[in-house]
């Protein structure tokens, strides 16, 4: 059995096929390492919100409680109670 070679224009064909074929992967690598970027930025967003999420969740169940009112009242509001001296450092 005797083969054919291949013509000129078969070669080319074939090239463009491989070259197409290779801008489709790298095309394909490019949008995956975005995608991944983009998992991991949100990932780390996700982590903030439900770090805030606990925050607020202990605020509601503290929210009763008169001490926690107070702590609230003094470093957010800098509201003092009757008698309390309240001492500012002039050093900073």
């Amino acid at each position: 059995m005797k083969l054919k070679r291949a013509g000129v224009a078969t070669k080319i064909l074939v090239l463009v096929l491989l070259a197409a074929a290779a801008a489709a992967v790298l095309s394909t690598q490019a949008s995956l390492k975005e995608a991944q970027a983009s998992r991991e930025a949100l990932r780390h967003q996700v982590q903030l919100q439900q770090e805030a999420n606990a925050a607020l969740e202990d605020g509601i169940a503290r929210s009763g409680d008169l001490e926690y009112q107070a702590d609230i009242a003094r470093s957010e509001l800098g509201l003092a109670e009757p008698g309390e001296i309240e001492f500012v450092d002039s050093s900073k």
